[in-house]
């Protein structure tokens, strides 16, 4: 029988290199979060280790957020030291006074301080603590702080996303046409005496589309609420509109828990209404349905009323304000930023043909929640 051979592992570089990596993957996650107390106090250990100092610390310009290590009396040097960093604005070697402590057996005697740079702003530092000076800790210390810099950026670029969509949410909020609140209202008003009973109805279907409307917390609600919201807002424009508008309501029962971004379909629904409706005295029918399709959840608005230039509907997409005037470029934006770009909408139209808006989301999604 042969002996067993243990496997082979790769070069010694082969496994300094899936270290460091594995160390640094070990750092980012925290570090992706943003420059905070906490997230440095998460990342700082794994970083020192990477480097192989005896302390580091992590600041922002002004002062220490997190300490790992020997010496940690030294930290609140660790402030002035980011002042002179910050300062100089690239990475300085410091001894002497400024880093010396009479504490015996204190392995602290120089610091290299690198700054940590996002969008070309310094936003804090790396300092490596150590016996000695030496051109390789120099050199480790700048290409770790910006290894760290890019992790900062990428939690920048997140957080500016986030903000975009909860800005293109607040557009679209502003979005909810006056006249409709205004036709809402008179269309109640118009049962107050006829049918209170009608009117009370109204009324608090109205406050419940309202108040969905404008909540303010999360970017994502499930299938089932955002149709609620949409069956409120339905309820209200058929008082107004009586038997012209119809609606024919189809949905799969198991994809009513599936995750969707907030105000994703309603907007599809409002242009429907608005296209399906037109300004004659015809009758507008209006079709909802969503399906199970595999991996993906399928929802479908159509109407079949004057239908839309194919172009201006591409422009739409493509971001021109000046003809999205019921936010369908917000929602495709938002569809692909959360989901990817094979998750945008997709519009069939042409004049005198009806629209019939598509949109696909996947029923599981990695960080995606209601």
């Amino acid at each position: 029988m042969r002996g067993w051979r243990r496997p082979h592992l790769g070069t010694e570089a082969d496994r300094a290199t899936f270290w460091t990596l594995h160390r640094a993957s070990l750092a980012a996650p925290a570090l992706r979060e943003g420059l905070t107390t906490a997230s440095s106090e998460r990342s700082i250990r794994h970083l020192r280790i990477l480097l192989g100092t005896p302390a580091l610390a992590l600041t922002d310009t002004e002062q220490p957020l997190a300490w790992d290590g020997e010496g940690r009396h030294h930290l609140g040097r660790s402030a002035r030291l980011a002042r002179l960093a910050v300062e100089r604005g690239q990475t300085r070697v410091v001894s002497g006074a400024d880093v010396t402590c009479d504490e015996g057996g204190c392995p602290v005697r120089v610091a290299v301080v690198s700054p940590l740079v996002v969008d070309d702003v310094i936003v804090g530092t790396l300092q490596a603590y150590a016996p000695r000076s030496t051109a390789g800790l120099a050199r480790a210390a700048d290409e770790v702080a910006g290894w760290v810099s890019g992790q900062l950026a990428l939690a920048e670029l997140d957080a500016s996303r986030n903000r975009l969509m909860e800005a293109e949410v607040r557009a679209l909020r502003a979005q909810i046409s006056p006249h409709f609140v205004y036709n809402s209202l008179g269309a109640i008003a118009s049962f107050v005496r006829t049918d209170p009973d009608r009117a009370r109805e109204l009324l608090l279907e109205f406050a419940d589309f309202t108040r969905y409307s404008f909540r303010r917390h999360g970017d994502y609600t499930t299938l089932a609420e955002e149709l609620r919201s949409i069956e409120r807002y339905l309820l209200l424009e058929q008082a107004r509109f009586g038997d012209r508008l119809r609606v024919t309501l189809r949905v799969a029962p198991e994809v009513l828990p599936v995750t969707v971004p907030f105000l994703c379909v309603q907007p599809l629904v409002e242009n429907a209404v608005q296209h399906g409706l037109g300004a004659d005295d015809g009758v507008g029918h209006i079709t909802i349905t969503a399906h199970d399709r595999g991996q993906d959840c399928v929802i479908e608005v159509e109407d079949d009323g004057a239908g839309e230039d194919p172009e201006r509907v591409r422009r739409a997409l493509a971001g021109d304000a000046s003809l999205d005037s019921v936010g369908l470029g917000n929602v495709d934006a938002r569809l692909r930023a959360a989901f990817g770009d094979e998750y945008g909408l997709v519009v069939e139209t042409a004049p005198g043909a009806g629209t019939k808006v598509v949109l696909r989301v996947p029923k599981f999604a990695p960080g995606v929640q209601a």
